[in-house]
């Protein structure tokens, strides 16, 4: 939640300062600026390179100041890590009263010879620990307040709970950087990054991973597209293979991949085949959608124009339909595409020697979360180069899009 505020106010902020910059500026005289109704009008709306940039540091810098990284120039209150005290009043088992005090060293180790005290302890970063009282009594009371069992107490740099067995526990203060099993920093998981690019990881190198998962996603996109691109024209062009195809495809659509694993598995086993087809159906009805969309998305007024000049069927699904449909099938590639990439994880779950996704399984099962984070960087930004390269290619094979 923290981390949320944080982040719109980052937002809001940085969103207020580059209006106030820019009005100071010199205004833009390109055709957008020209435009008299800008709201609501998608093709006046374009990327804002200087969010996009601000918005990459400011999840940096979050990332940095949670995980106090020494990357960044801020920090959030980190966990407590030093030397405490609290005293604590026993009651032993002949009844007698006796008063003492805790010496914690909460993150740090105990030295050779601590400072004097009736009890000291050594506390993890990020966990609780008992404390053992003298003579085996049972406290009734910390810092002088009354404590029993179930109960907790606040003290200098930490909390004293009471466990139902009447035995004291101590928890430092956490602050609210996230400890590194749950969120590592940004040094750590470069520095993961270069020893596997180096050493490698599971007996492949990081290349060998990385390809292996991204040949995957090119077979089983490739093949989606090529099955489901001319089945969406025939969807659109057909009433019998609309009315036949479209309970299949409106069934299995909203069906996610994952829950495809077990009967994949079955049908076509556990390796390469099986990824492959994964994939393949992950993107089958995206693609399917797209194409059978664009159809249905052609200007009716250019089909009767070109009939009116005597153009055949085949001339009218060459010169007009198709140059009319390929915007909707290049947005419909980029959202199979993320799909893919989105499922290849799932798809080396079983029997995969290597692969991103393959990484990520295995580091999970050891808790290496540095290893984890990695590996979903890496399919980020290979899926947004990706993404970069299919927006390229629509715009240099597509140039008309957008134009009536």
């Amino acid at each position: 939640m923290a981390i949320l505020v944080v982040y719109a106010a980052l937002f809001a902020g940085s969103a207020l300062v580059m209006r106030v910059i820019r009005r100071g500026m010199q205004e833009r005289h390109d055709l957008t600026s020209l435009k008299t109704v800008t709201f609501g009008d998608e093709s006046a709306i374009r990327p804002d390179r200087a969010a996009s940039v601000i918005s990459i540091l400011v999840a940096f810098l979050l990332w940095g100041a949670f995980t106090g990284s020494k990357l960044v120039p801020f920090h959030v209150p980190g966990p407590f890590l030093g030397e405490t005290s609290f005293s604590y009043e026993i009651r032993s088992a002949s009844g007698e009263v006796q008063g003492g005090t805790a010496l914690i060293y909460a993150g740090t180790e105990v030295p050779a010879q601590p400072p004097g005290a009736d009890v000291v302890a050594s506390v993890p970063r990020g966990r609780d620990q008992l404390i053992r009282l003298p003579d085996g009594g049972q406290a009734f009371s910390v810092d002088g307040i009354p404590i029993s069992a179930g109960q907790t107490v606040d003290v200098a740099h930490g909390r004293v709970s009471m466990t139902p067995k009447g035995t004291l526990s101590f928890a430092a203060d956490k602050g609210l950087q996230m400890e590194p099993i749950w969120l590592p920093s940004p040094e750590a998981v470069a520095s993961r990054f270069l020893e596997i690019a180096r050493s490698g990881y599971q007996n492949f190198t990081l290349w060998e991973h990385l390809g292996a998962s991204l040949m995957r996603v090119l077979a089983g996109f490739a093949l989606g597209a090529l099955v489901g691109i001319p089945l969406g024209y025939a969807m659109g062009l057909s009433g019998w293979f609309r009315g036949w195809f479209d309970p299949i495809v409106e069934f299995m659509r909203p069906v996610p991949p994952l829950a495809l694993i077990p009967l994949v598995i079955i049908w076509f086993g556990i390796w390469e085949s099986g990824k492959v087809v994964l994939l393949f159906l992950a993107a089958l009805w995206v693609m399917t959608i797209a194409a059978r969309a664009g159809v249905s998305g052609v200007n009716i007024t250019k089909v009767h124009a070109a009939y009116s000049l005597g153009a055949s069927k085949w001339q009218l699904l060459r010169h007009v339909i198709l140059p009319n449909s390929l915007p909707e099938i290049f947005t419909g590639a980029r959202v199979a595409m993320g799909v893919c990439w989105g499922t290849v994880v799932a798809a080396e779950l079983v029997a995969a020697q290597k692969g991103a996704g393959m990484m990520i399984i295995a580091a999970s099962k050891f808790q290496l979360t540095d290893i984890v984070l990695m590996g979903i960087i890496l399919i980020g930004v290979i899926g947004y180069g990706i993404d970069v390269l299919m927006r390229v290619a629509e715009r240099k094979l597509v140039p008309w899009k957008g134009q009536s």
